[in-house]
């Protein structure tokens, strides 16, 4: 599965570093974290890692296939 997560702001370099295993862009006020998720206890990982780096989630999708 692939998701998109939306960010509020701009992530800095060392924030986005936080997250090898995604690749990102930014645009309007908002950094867009994206690339595969093998299963839910990686989604719930990455959620507790935004949690704890005080990172404010938007949105998150699955994207299709």
């Amino acid at each position: 599965m692939r998701y998109e997560i939306r960010v509020e702001g701009h992530m800095s370099e060392s924030l986005v570093q936080a997250f090898p295993e995604l690749n990102h862009v930014t645009m309007s006020g908002q950094t867009v974290l994206f690339g595969p998720v093998v299963d839910e206890a990686q989604l719930y990982g990455l959620l507790a890692r935004f949690q704890a780096l005080g990172l404010r989630v938007l949105e998150m999708r699955q994207l299709p296939e």
